[in-house]
């Protein structure tokens, strides 16, 4: 080879090494110039002075709401003795004997919370396509019964079981009907959200061979929604499980209706009773529904 075209050759190589090494400086210091640029950029943006007019607000609120409450937290941590001294003298030991009692009573309770949810479950599925606007394209529509479905769900649950009691009288069938209402608006907010959520591409594929809104909620929706659905259903149990506990303080029966008339007769022996029911049947009833619901999503 010629000398003169060896040198060239050479030459070259070294340039274009040169050049090689000289873009990857240039990379590496747009880089750092990108990181340092992106720093700056937050402390333009005044995060930190966004940060602490938050934490006052947060704490301003706080306080104002210690003041207007007159919340004490020494008074607070000082009632603690008082009330471990209680439930050593009160509450223990309790009265074994009333076990069947409180029992009967808490089976009352469940029952009231399983029909109510599975009416709810039941009043909820058909409804909860008219909140998605995957499925219901009219905006009127959509908008307005999601607006119903809301000033139902900002009623507290004891209000709405006051109203039924005002037109049903006492007993657990006021209780049923106000958590069934309550229950199916709440089913309906979280189920039509999943369907938000879910895969679009099957919906798509099947309106594009032709299917109707019918066969993409057959075909397209309750394959990916059914297990979401079911574990809102569990969930709900748990919550009208324990709500309705509450709500037979106000008349809706079950085992709420029992504490109240001890705690009338201030037999904290059986209240006492009553609580260690209450906290193993909850604790075993909330650990199958997790167990059930992990499993489902």
């Amino acid at each position: 080879m010629d000398p003169l075209k060896k040198y060239q050759k050479k030459h070259l190589r070294k340039s274009m090494a040169g050049q090689s090494e000289k873009k990857k400086r240039e990379a590496t210091r747009m880089e750092i110039q990108s990181n340092n640029s992106n720093r700056v950029t937050l402390f333009k943006k005044g995060f930190f002075l966004k940060f602490v007019i938050i934490v006052i607000l947060v704490a301003g609120l706080y306080l104002y709401s210690v003041r207007q409450t007159n919340a004490s937290l020494p008074r607070m941590f000082a009632s603690f003795p008082l009330f471990f001294r209680m439930l050593r003298e009160d509450f223990w030991p309790p009265d074994f004997a009333y076990f069947s009692t409180a029992l009967n009573q808490l089976i009352e309770t469940f029952n009231i919370a399983l029909i109510s949810t599975t009416l709810a479950a039941l009043l909820a599925f058909p409804l909860l396509f008219l909140s998605s606007s995957t499925v219901n394209r009219h905006p009127l529509s959509y908008r307005s019964f999601r607006f119903i479905m809301t000033v139902i769900r900002s009623v507290p649950n004891i209000i709405m079981v006051v109203l039924m009691v005002a037109v049903v009288g006492l007993g657990s069938v006021s209780g049923i009907l106000a958590l069934t209402i309550y229950s199916a608006a709440v089913l309906i907010k979280l189920t039509s959200e999943s369907v938000e959520t879910i895969d679009g591409r099957p919906i798509l594929a099947i309106k594009a061979i032709g299917g109707n809104t019918p066969q993409v909620i057959r075909y397209g929706i309750l394959p990916q929604l059914m297990p979401l659905y079911l574990s809102h259903i569990l969930y709900m149990l748990e919550i009208n499980l324990k709500a309705s506990v509450v709500l037979g303080f106000v008349g809706a029966g079950g085992i709420g209706q029992l504490i109240r008339r001890q705690m009338s007769l201030f037999r904290y022996d059986r209240l006492g009773m009553i609580i260690f029911v209450l906290f193993i049947v909850i604790s075993i009833i909330d650990y199958i529904s997790q167990t059930v619901r992990s499993r489902l999503v």
